[in-house]
C-alpha cells in the first residue's frame, strides 16, 4: 500500500464537476494498493496516518497530529501510484492491485479511517475519473509505504 500524504489548507475532489468530498485544514491522501496488500497493511497505514505528527506546534516544529489540530482527511483512490516508468514511455500498472482486491481494501481503509480519525473524513469514488484540487501547506508531502506478506 502506498499513500502520498499532503498537508493542506484546503482540498477537494470533483466528479463530473460536482464536489464529492472537501476539507479545509488537514491531510489529502492519495491511496494506491498492490497485489500483496491485506487488512494488516490497511490497519498499519490508518494508524500511521492518524498518529503522524506533521503539523506545527507553537514553536514551528512538526509535533502535532491531524487530531491535535482538528484537521480533516480527504482520501482519494489512485492506482497510478503503482505506475512503473522504468521501461519505455508508457507506464506499466502491473503492480497495482486488480479491482477485485483493491475495492475491498479501499472500503476497509475508509471504514477504519472513519473509525480512527478524530475529525471529518471525506473521499472520492473508487475508479471514477476525478479532479483533485489542493492548497499544499508548507509544502509538506510525504510518501508512506507498507506491503503485506501476500
Amino acid at each position: 500500500m502506498r499513500v502520498v500524504l499532503q498537508r493542506v489548507t484546503h482540498a477537494e475532489v470533483r466528479i463530473e464537476g460536482a464536489v464529492a468530498g472537501a476539507i479545509d485544514h488537514g491531510l489529502l491522501l492519495l491511496v494506491g494498493f498492490t497485489g500483496t496488500d491485506d487488512d494488516a497493511v490497511v490497519e498499519w497505514m490508518v494508524s500511521k496516518i492518524v498518529g503522524l505528527r506533521v503539523f506545527n506546534d507553537d514553536e514551528g516544529r512538526m509535533n502535532r497530529s491531524v487530531g491535535d489540530v482538528g484537521g480533516g482527511l480527504l482520501a482519494v483512490s489512485q492506482f497510478t501510484l503503482y505506475g512503473d516508468t522504468r521501461k519505455g514511455r508508457r507506464p506499466s500498472f502491473v503492480k497495482a492491485a486488480d479491482p477485485e482486491l483493491a475495492i475491498p481494501l479501499w472500503e476497509e481503509f475508509v471504514r477504519r479511517l472513519e473509525a480512527a480519525a478524530p475529525g471529518p473524513v471525506e473521499t472520492g469514488e473508487f475508479g471514477a475519473m476525478m479532479e483533485v484540487g489542493l492548497v499544499n501547506d508548507g509544502p509538506v508531502t510525504l510518501v508512506l509505504e507498507r506491503e503485506g506478506a501476500g
